[in-house]
């Protein structure tokens, strides 16, 4: 069992390990996700023949896109909140 005096140190920080820190790291991994999800639905759109399901998919697709200019405007710092 490690004592104080011999306990590791933790590694050095990589560029990967840095990389996880930076809130653009996942941001970018998101805004992914985020049009993913996004492209999917609207293409179910023309996969149903119900008309509340696929308003509900366009709904779907039009809050996801608000999502993804909210994380555009936070990586770009271009609204007062993010400043």
């Amino acid at each position: 069992m490690p004592t104080a005096k011999t306990a590791a140190k933790p590694a050095a920080t990589t560029g990967a390990a840095t990389a996880e820190h930076d809130p653009r790291h996942h941001t970018a991994n998101i805004k992914r996700m985020l049009n993913d999800v996004r492209d999917h639905v609207r293409q179910d759109v023309g996969q149903v023949d119900d008309p509340k399901a696929q308003a509900l998919f366009e709904v779907t697709a039009e809050i996801l896109q608000g999502l993804i200019t909210a994380y555009d405007h936070f990586e770009s710092r271009s609204e007062p909140a993010w400043k």
